[in-house]
């Protein structure tokens, strides 16, 4: 096992002080991910409220202002202003002035009181899905609600006969913070470490040094476990960082254990290095690496679960985001963040980022041995 690591001390040494030495490295490996982690907690809000509405009640009638008031107290929509026609409130929206229009036509109050269907018109510009998804979906359940009550009032009844109850488990305010920040995380992390050794190669390669340190009584394994050890510190220290922010600016609620998700974390990041030490075999200036590094990081993004839910993907997507180390990562963090689970629950999760790691690693030094001899 000794020659197997020979020279992991004296390589762990340099590379410490070259990191440390290194305000360039240091800086792109903490502050980029510091502000994406804080920009994309604000930014990321599923949470659709007071939508720009603008009405057009015909009617104007005590009941037509209690159905817009209705319409308001669902802090979904926001009256902005009124039109005189049809033709204004739908140019009104072609211009961006709303994203809504509300249509009471006249006789709403008759036909109400005359057990007739008092029709409401709710234009919705669907340029923009999230907006228009919460409008419809609201819109439809404050007219289905108003007509439940109206038909239960009619026939002597006080309450509805049936009332639906839901519960909200892990997430009762359904915060949309709570739900991204975790893959946020998960993304960022990927993002600073990986970028970092993807370098680490590269340097010494452009440097001349690379043919030195091979040349010189280390062995490959202690070679790049040596790159990869400083690198894997920084790395959860920035972890450690990113999950106070989460707790303490944002305010998600870690409800599982603290070391089980630093131990998940340990072995993601020691995966995330490992590819980067991967593509830094292959990369033969920084240009490379840096394009190299991209190429994992966008379907990261888009396939791990991240945004979009895994299980409404194309099969091939889907088998894609089987392979990716941030697709376990997310899933687990999740898990011991929102629901209080345990390592026990998740580990499969576990177990693959500890598989994806020793392969990329082992390849890592198979790798270097077949560009270098």
């Amino acid at each position: 096992m000794s020659k197997l690591f020979r020279g992991f001390t004296a390589i762990l040494y340099k590379e410490f002080l070259m990191v440390l030495r290194d305000p360039f490295t240091l800086f792109f490996m903490i502050f980029p991910p510091l502000v994406e982690m804080i920009a994309f907690g604000y930014a990321l809000d599923t949470d659709v409220k007071h939508i720009a509405t603008v009405l057009l009640d015909e009617d104007r009638t005590t009941e037509s202002r209690q159905f817009v008031t209705q319409f308001e107290n669902t802090q979904t929509f926001r009256i902005v202003g009124e039109a005189r026609s049809v033709t204004e409130l739908a140019a009104l929206i072609r211009r961006g002035k709303a994203y809504v229009g509300l249509q009471i036509p006249p006789g709403f109050t008759r036909n109400l009181n005359a057990g007739r269907s008092a029709k409401v018109q709710v234009l919705i510009d669907g340029s923009n899905s999230s907006i228009a998804a919460s409008a419809l979906n609201t819109a439809l359940n404050v007219g289905f609600r108003n007509g439940l009550l109206t038909l239960a009032q009619k026939i002597g009844l006080r309450d509805l006969p049936v009332e639906v109850r839901p519960q909200m488990l892990y997430n009762p305010e359904m915060r949309s913070p709570n739900f991204f920040l975790p893959g946020v995380i998960g993304i960022v992390l990927q993002i600073a470490t990986t970028f970092a050794t993807a370098m680490s190669l590269v340097r010494e390669r452009e440097r001349g040094t690379l043919e030195q340190l091979m040349v010189s009584p280390l062995s490959r394994w202690g070679l790049m476990l040596g790159k990869l050890v400083p690198y894997l510190a920084i790395g959860m220290v920035m972890g450690a960082l990113l999950f106070t922010i989460m707790r303490w600016v944002f305010h998600v609620p870690i409800a599982g254990d603290v070391v089980a998700l630093m131990v998940g974390t340990l072995f993601y990041v020691f995966c995330l290095l490992s590819l980067g030490l991967l593509i830094s075999t292959r990369a033969q200036n920084q240009m490379q690496a840096l394009q190299m590094t991209m190429m994992f990081i966008l379907p990261s993004v888009f396939f791990s679960g991240f945004i979009f839910p895994r299980e409404t993907m194309p099969e091939i997507f889907y088998a894609i985001s089987t392979v990716l180390p941030a697709t376990y990562y997310i899933e687990l963090e999740r898990a011991l963040v929102l629901r209080g689970a345990s390592l026990g629950d998740f580990w499969f999760h576990l177990v693959m980022l500890a598989a994806m790691g020793v392969a990329l690693f082992s390849l890592c030094v198979l790798r270097l041995r077949r560009t270098i001899a």
